[in-house]
């Protein structure tokens, strides 16, 4: 006999049927932010834009960058083994990413608001014979479809931070029926297999965290020169995938920066492309030279800040900059993964909230391969001592990199356990895949 859906769940979904006007506004609007596309606006709604291959098909969901970054080379691998792959994700940025790096045999689609007959319709065009959730990735209405559904759920790279434990406790029924729906559960760190399990999660297994093991991939040494050509000879600081509020912060640490060396140059990379023109008001604003380089604007002697509003070039930015202050870790978003500018050799500050990336954040933390800054304005002097100190920028690099290339490993675990769950593979047919 199935288990009853406890009353909480049984409201959410019955809510998130009628709220099915307001996805649809809210999908509207971030077409207009320039979030969504709206030539894929079907995908949103549970509609596939392409035909599904024949054969056995594994589908993963992962939310936005970080997670897609952290994924790729266990899609890399799935494809190798003749498995063909669905990726979903939610975010464009995401989705530009899957369009540049996914492998043969795999292909993307937008994943749909949790809402259950938008999962049907898709699982209804896709037939996923494996279903795999990335990080955090916990969605009721989704859930309560594939269990109607013969196919296995699992969670890989699976986080629970101590705040979203807490929320979920205090429903504990509800909590232990959704989350008994994951046929297995694979965790970053123990902490994290601590929390799942006590949620309901019925087989939890510890392989490591992905994120050590997802390589960045480096751009051309061409790119590289150019765009180091264009800094001609001035010391560079980066401040990496900012989020609104930390704009600020960091241009009011580049204007004191500027008062003791006149000659620093800021680049400057909002997490969101889309928010160029805002940001650049901001420097305007605060009463800095700034350009931007998706118009191609130079960089002139009198530039101060150069605002890297353009698509995948972050691994640019990282091999050009002296010293990275990574965003998402002043305000509530939780930080953004480190592993890529550590592998690329920048030197790294964080501020402290970071909660998507902590078990590699406290890694790197505890042995000083990356600075933690808890006030926003000590951020300047952090950036100062870093690019004065020679010696120590180049062993805080050294200890970063020694740090990401020991954890590397959780790729192979995770995929021994995901073994008894995948489909047969066969030799791969493109046929229809369009992506």
């Amino acid at each position: 006999m199935a288990e009853r859906c406890p009353f909480p769940v049984t409201f959410y979904l019955v809510l998130s049927r009628l709220a099915a006007p307001i996805y649809r506004l809210v999908h509207l609007l971030r077409c207009r932010r320039g979030k969504d596309d709206p030539e894929r606006s079907g995908e949103k709604f549970g509609f596939a834009s392409i035909a599904r291959p024949s054969g056995p098909l594994v589908w993963l969901h992962a939310a936005s960058v970080g997670e897609t970054i952290s994924v790729l080379p266990l899609i890399e691998a799935l494809t190798a083994d003749h498995q063909r792959v669905l990726l979903t994700t939610i975010t464009r940025t995401a989705a530009e990413i899957a369009a540049k790096r996914l492998p043969d045999g795999a292909f993307h689609q937008y994943a749909p608001f949790d809402n259950q007959d938008y999962w049907d319709r898709f699982l209804d065009a896709w037939m996923p014979d494996l279903a795999i959730m990335v990080e955090s990735e916990i969605w009721p209405a989704c859930f309560e479809s594939l269990r109607r559904r013969d196919c296995p759920l699992c969670l890989v790279n699976g986080r629970m931070s101590e705040g979203s434990f807490k929320n979920w406790s205090r429903f504990p029924k509800s909590s232990h029926h959704i989350f008994q729906a994951l046929d297995l559960v694979l965790a970053q760190s123990s902490a994290d297999a601590r929390r799942l399990r006590t949620l309901g999660c019925r087989v939890v297994e510890e392989p490591g965290n992905l994120k050590f093991d997802a390589m960045p991939e480096r751009p051309e040494a061409e790119r590289i020169r150019n765009l180091s050509s264009m800094f001609e000879g001035r010391p560079v600081w980066l401040a990496a995938l900012t989020h609104p509020g930390e704009e600020e912060i960091v241009l009011v640490g580049h204007r004191a920066l500027l008062d003791k060396n006149p000659d620093l140059l800021l680049v400057l990379v909002p997490r969101h492309p889309a928010r160029a023109v805002e940001v650049f008001k901001a420097i305007e604003q605060i009463g800095l030279n700034g350009v931007r380089r998706s118009v191609g604007d130079r960089i002139l002697p009198s530039t101060q800040v150069y605002l890297g509003d353009t698509l995948g070039e972050m691994s640019l930015f990282y091999e050009v900059a002296d010293v990275a202050f990574l965003g998402g870790s002043f305000v509530e978003v939780g930080g953004h993964n480190p592993v890529e500018a550590a592998s690329l050799g920048t030197a790294i500050i964080t501020g402290p909230k970071v909660a998507n990336a902590r078990t590699v954040y406290k890694s790197l933390w505890q042995a000083s391969g990356a600075l933690r800054v808890d006030k926003a304005d000590a951020l300047s002097d952090a950036v100062a001592g870093l690019m004065q100190d020679h010696a120590e920028r180049n062993r805080q690099i050294e200890v970063a990199r020694e740090i990401i290339e020991n954890g590397r490993g959780a790729l192979q675990r995770t995929l021994a356990f995901l073994r008894p769950y995948l489909p047969p593979s066969g030799a791969a047919d493109t046929g229809g895949e369009g992506q």
